[in-house]
């Protein structure tokens, strides 16, 4: 099975500091990327970007402009999701990625993580998706499963997809059991059903979100 870490990769290599800003120039002009790592001996110092570059002076280096790097980075114990958050957050097309000593590996590209998403059981494998809401102080995440599995329901997965100081959203993916009764059973335990969706129409809207968020990093 493949590993969202299967996916880190070393094709281009880091900027290094001491690089001309001309150079630097030149490489996003070669790649479609908006940030790229730069490191100081070795070492990863933040990412440079597109717009920035094109306003510094060619002739000086990477290292004159050090108080300009973003510092974002993915570890290379992070789920996907958590990456695919540093992707969003930071409007990236690349994610650098360290390990535990903070060693530099190599970088995510958007693509890539894009497409290790729509191969997740949460968006490939047939199901039903439920929407429920509950205040924060009372929901349960391991309740929640008890609920699903009480009525024969199998769980594909289930994320927090909103929240805020009162109350939380959880988004279920389920593929096996009788969608109304579990309804039913979430509704004895005061979850507030938000939406149900029998048909593939909730994970067609979420890849077209996803794709969207590829077309607009990739601007």
């Amino acid at each position: 099975m493949t590993e969202i870490k299967d996916y880190i990769t070393n094709d281009f290599k880091g900027i290094n500091s001491e690089e001309t800003i001309a150079e630097v120039h030149d490489l996003f002009h070669e790649l479609p990327f908006s940030h790229f790592p730069v490191l100081e001996e070795n070492v990863y110092i933040g990412c440079i970007t597109l717009d920035d570059i094109e306003t510094f002076e060619k002739d000086k280096k990477v290292s004159d402009y050090k108080y300009t790097l973003e510092g974002f980075f993915a570890r290379n114990s992070m789920i996907w999701l958590d990456v695919l958050e540093v992707f969003a957050k930071n409007h990236t097309t690349i994610v650098p990625v360290l390990d535990e000593s903070n060693s530099y590996l190599g970088y995510y590209e958007l693509e890539d993580i894009i497409k290790f998403f729509h191969e997740t059981p949460f968006l490939k494998e047939p199901g039903g998706i439920i929407v429920v809401e509950k205040p924060v102080l009372d929901y349960s995440m391991s309740q929640i499963a008890q609920i699903v599995e009480s009525n024969n329901g199998k769980l594909l997965g289930l994320f927090i997809s909103e929240s805020d100081v009162e109350k939380v959203q959880v988004t279920i993916k389920i593929s096996l059991g009788a969608m109304n009764d579990i309804i039913q059973t979430f509704r004895r335990y005061n979850y507030e059903i938000l939406s149900e969706h029998h048909e593939d129409l909730y994970i067609n809207n979420l890849k077209e979100r996803s794709d969207y968020l590829d077309k607009y990093l990739n601007i």
